[in-house]
């Protein structure tokens, strides 16, 4: 009840701030108006069509300043100097979102067509260290799973996958990295200008476990990826990569219904009228008994909302969310036999609930000083039941996250800029229970125990241009991390401990002169770390509280007859650590020290009639002292894609092919391969007022790969074999009612 009270309250909070018609907003041209005292600049342009038409009515949004592009498709926006993501989009075209530094006037040209481009014609100076970093508009990335569970979007090279089926968390994977739970993969909803981390350490069910099933996919507008480690941002967690979910500034008012044969989903968003306000409202509901023989008997039930506003100097944005999912679960069953009903257990089955609330404040103090603060506060709680061939486990916790963010950035001049920040977070995990089903029928705790895992981290960095060629980020991160963990069954297993971690990292770049089709070169260095599990659980000692990785990584790119090529190395080791509480025996895991290297190879053309993808990865990940494999990290991936690519009588098709090659698992064992091709067909009819589609993925193989002990009925003993879920494939159908479009 307390978490249903929460949740109506954001709901009402979010509702009453995006459908509130403030009268000072209405300036269709230009949202923020130049302030007293302020310095501003202008961002100028056209947006028009690949054969140079201009398009009337496209909007443009840059932090909280929007606009519309008049009937000759031009547009101006004027903002305090600074780092921006540029939203563009217009009907009937692949939306464009673009990073741009901008330091003086800038005039810019937007492309717009069944994929987009934009030329920047003059820009301040400022030159781009982080190769690593990629920014995908979410209208140019394929839906992963329509109106089902699981991440929001498909992000090429880097594969998702939900290892027991049903509501239970899919995690993104990395090149040679084999963190099911996320330890060493962050996960971020970018608020306002802030960064909140999704990730949940010491979780019931896994470490670092990240859920992105709160989100609406409607409402993600651009997915970031970087490498994790050479960003002082970026704190726990963030080793092998980091992935940041960017929010739309505003929902045009929608209506959808999705479904198959087995499931269904509606969805829907609302915006203010008044286009220069940027608020948005969303609802999500699904279910349904999925693919596999087992019924799921999935609800899940999300309310997304957001509201942004200027008010003098300070750009506030309000973010929040509630979500309560169930389902069963088919869970792990031998690949070598099929199993009736697709599961070994019936009974398995997994509740999560959550609320989130955050607040960001950015305050301009001046063209080249900013402040940014921000809070936020999330109730959560876990109930999951799983089966793993020795007997029924329950995995359950209750806990709440509360902290926040300050940083402050200062531009000195155009060769070096200053930021520096602090982190504050403080998980509280309650009742975190590890416990076996009797043979009465009754759960018997095996773990039982209340913790907290509080992090307070300053960081500091600069960064600028050695000269036209050489640019850099040096920068260093402290986190100060206090553990109280109080067992409930044997008290002599309590303790207090805190540790503190020094991550030095840097980036230096060089860029070649424009038309010597030399490639732009970044080295990187960084060190990183995860927490772990400070349950001793059946063991006697405390495990490892932190475990630390050092990260190298060269970038090479270039473009090359309007191709974007890209290489990536990297080299990442890790410590040895004594963590996770293996769901079976209660016992810690010794995890030994490891070497993962890994190679990724990306191309990216965009043509007039939509955008081609391609992403190959190899990687090897050993122990350091046996040289021997590490189970279960994905070497291969091969991915390739096509999106917002227009057919002819009006409609526009994505597609993709996603690989994942052998993999080893230990003891001799090898993973068999994974296969997914998805794609979607979409028409518009009535000039737009509703949307039509179709959507479809072809799969084979099995996801969630492992080694388990399992005895079938008929069989006269246990013995080790491969599990995991096996992947079905299925088509469904969409329709999309547009309420009403908004005029220039």
């Amino acid at each position: 009840m307390r978490r249903l009270r929460l949740i109506m309250t954001i709901a009402l909070l979010l509702a009453g701030s995006a459908f509130a018609v403030d009268e000072g907003e209405n300036h269709p041209a230009e949202l923020s108006p130049p302030t007293a005292n302020l310095a501003r600049t202008s961002v100028r342009g056209q947006v028009v069509t690949a054969d140079g038409v201009p398009i009337p009515g496209a909007t443009l949004q840059a932090g909280q300043a929007n606009t519309t592009a008049d009937q000759e498709g031009n547009f101006c926006l004027s903002v305090i100097p600074g780092d921006y993501k540029v939203q563009v989009s217009a009907e009937g075209y692949a939306p464009v979102t673009l990073q741009l530094s901008i330091a003086t006037d800038t005039e810019i040209k937007i492309q717009m067509g069944s994929s987009s481009t934009v030329t920047v014609v003059a820009k301040g100076d400022d030159v781009d260290t982080d190769l690593s970093a990629r920014i995908y508009s979410a209208d140019e990335l394929l839906a992963a799973n329509p109106g089902l569970p699981g991440t929001p979007v498909s992000v090429p090279g880097f594969p998702s996958e939900t290892a027991s089926g049903g509501v239970k968390a899919p995690q993104y994977f990395a090149p040679g990295v084999a963190g099911d739970h996320g330890e060493p993969i962050a996960q971020y909803i970018q608020i306002g200008d802030f960064l909140f981390q999704n990730n949940l350490p010491a979780n019931a069910h896994g470490n670092g476990y990240a859920d992105p099933n709160l989100l609406i996919p409607a409402a993600v507008g651009n997915v970031e990826t970087d490498a994790g480690a050479f960003d002082v941002r970026h704190g726990n967690n963030a080793v092998n990569l980091a992935v940041a979910y960017g929010l739309r500034p505003r929902l045009e008012p929608f209506a959808e219904i999705t479904g198959d044969m087995h499931d269904y989903d509606f969805v829907t968003g609302w915006s203010p009228e008044n286009p220069q306000t940027g608020a948005w409202l969303g609802l999500e509901i699904g279910g349904g008994n999925g693919f596999l023989a087992l019924p799921e008997n999935r609800k899940q039930y999300k309310i997304n909302g957001q509201r942004s506003f200027t008010v003098g100097r300070h750009q506030l944005t309000l973010f929040g969310a509630g979500y309560y999912g169930f389902s069963r679960i088919a869970g792990l069953v031998p690949i070598d036999v099929r199993v009736p009903s697709d599961t070994i257990d019936p009974r398995q089955q997994d509740l999560t609930q959550t609320s989130l609330f955050v607040a960001s404040d950015t305050w301009q103090i001046s063209d080249k000083r900013q402040v940014q603060f921000s809070a936020f506060f999330r109730e959560y709680s876990l109930r999951l039941q799983s089966d793993f061939g020795d007997g029924l486990i329950r995995q359950s916790e209750f806990r709440t996250v509360a902290g926040g963010n300050t940083s402050f950035n200062q531009q000195f001049n155009s060769n070096i800029s200053f930021s520096s920040g602090l982190d504050l977070r403080r998980d509280a995990p309650r009742n975190a229970e590890l416990a076996h089903l009797d043979a009465g029928g009754a759960f018997q705790p095996v773990t039982l125990n209340h913790f907290t895992i509080g992090d307070v981290a300053p960081y500091a960095s600069i960064s600028g241009a050695l000269s036209r060629f050489f640019s850099y980020t040096v920068g260093v991160r402290h986190d100060e991390i206090f553990f109280n963990n109080t067992d409930r069954l044997a008290s002599a297993n309590s303790y207090q401990s805190n540790q503190g971690l020094t991550s030095p990292r840097g980036t230096v770049a060089f860029h070649a002169p424009e038309k010597t089709h030399i490639p732009t070169l970044a080295f990187s260095y960084g060190e990183a770390f995860h927490t772990n599990d400070p349950r001793i659980g059946l063991g006697e000692d405390r495990g490892t509280p932190i475990a630390t990785s050092r990260a190298y990584q060269l970038v090479a790119s270039e473009t090359v007859a309007g191709t974007q090529l890209r290489l990536t190395l990297s080299h990442v080791t890790n410590s040895q650590e004594l963590a996770k509480i293996d769901p079976d025996t209660g016992l810690q895991e010794d995890i030994g020290a490891s070497l993962v290297r890994s190679l990724m190879l990306s191309a990216h053309r965009r043509f007039s009639f939509g955008s081609l993808q391609a992403t190959f990865a190899r990687a090897t990940a050993t122990q350091t002292v046996t040289g021997q494999d590490i189970p279960e990290a994905p070497r291969l991936i091969w991915d390739i894609s096509g999106t917002t690519v227009r057919l002819p009588i009006g409609i526009v098709a994505g597609g993709e092919f996603e690989y994942v090659g052998r993999k080893p698992l230990g003891d001799g064992f090898t993973a068999a391969p994974v296969r997914e091709i998805r794609g979607s067909l979409t028409r518009a009819f009535n000039n737009g007022l509703f949307d039509a589609g179709v959507h479809f993925l072809l799969a084979s193989g099995y996801t969630g790969q492992t080694l388990e002990t399992v005895q079938l009925p008929g069989e006269s003993n246990p013995f080790e074999r491969i599990v995991g879920v096996r992947k079905a494939s299925y088509a469904g159908v969409s329709f999309r009612y547009h309420f009403r479009r908004e005029q220039p």
